[in-house]
């Protein structure tokens, strides 16, 4: 597996690289790979989420948790797809709570590149799946190399808001130190969650909190 990352997380995460169950998990792709199975994202994008924002750029990370299933969907970043595929019902709920929460019309545009061209790690919990089989590849090891890169921010970055979606990702909690960074937690937005996810207002929150740091407000407009 060719490992494209961005310079200051391949400096960051280097120790992750050279540890056996990362070695593991690389024989278990090429493994698949040989044995016919097509494994979304594209191997050059299983780790576009750190090509985009680099460790000093991090203000906001969105956890999610492993990539969608579907042809031509999965594209390395959390909840995001490319241009031309239809935003799936998450996608479409997290659009719904910005217009909400925000009064901004969203385009509809799936491809979240440009949040994450502004400070946004969309993240992934696992970044790799068997076409057609969600959760298929959440025991290979991603998700020790995710918990270090969770824990990696915490120990290294400052004044980070971690928007939390749902009970797999409300437990990444216990990695983040919360006397250094912030962490808003609230339902899923899936559909099954039966529209809890409605009112949590994460997008005008975090921009608040961005704001009380000097930081630049993230423009979610896409």
């Amino acid at each position: 597996m060719d490992v494209k990352i961005e310079q200051s997380w391949k400096n960051a995460l280097a120790g992750e690289f050279g540890k056996p169950y990362f070695a593991s998990l690389v024989r278990f792709l090429h493994g698949e790979k040989a044995a016919g199975k097509v494994i979304y994202p594209p191997g050059g994008e299983i780790f576009r989420a750190f090509e985009l924002t680099p460790v000093d750029k991090v203000k906001v990370v969105i956890l999610g948790q492993d990539p969608y299933h579907g042809p031509g969907q999965a594209m390395g970043l959390s909840f995001s797809v490319k241009d031309g595929i239809p935003a799936p019902p998450s996608l479409k709920n997290i659009f719904k709570e910005i217009e909400d929460d925000l009064g901004i019309r969203m385009s509809g545009r799936p491809n979240l590149e440009n949040w994450a061209r502004q400070g946004v790690l969309l993240l992934n919990s696992v970044l790799t799946v068997q076409a057609g089989m969600p959760t298929s590849h959440s025991r290979i090891g991603w998700q020790e190399f995710t918990d270090a890169v969770i824990k990696y921010i915490s120990d290294n970055c400052s004044g980070v808001v971690f928007l939390l979606w749902g009970r797999f990702a409300a437990e990444k909690a216990a990695l983040i130190d919360t006397s250094r960074h912030y962490v808003l937690t609230a339902p899923h937005p899936s559909p099954l969650a039966r529209g809890a996810f409605f009112g949590c207002k994460h997008f005008s929150k975090t921009n608040q909190i961005l704001a009380s740091q000097g930081k630049e407000p993230i423009d979610w407009q896409l």
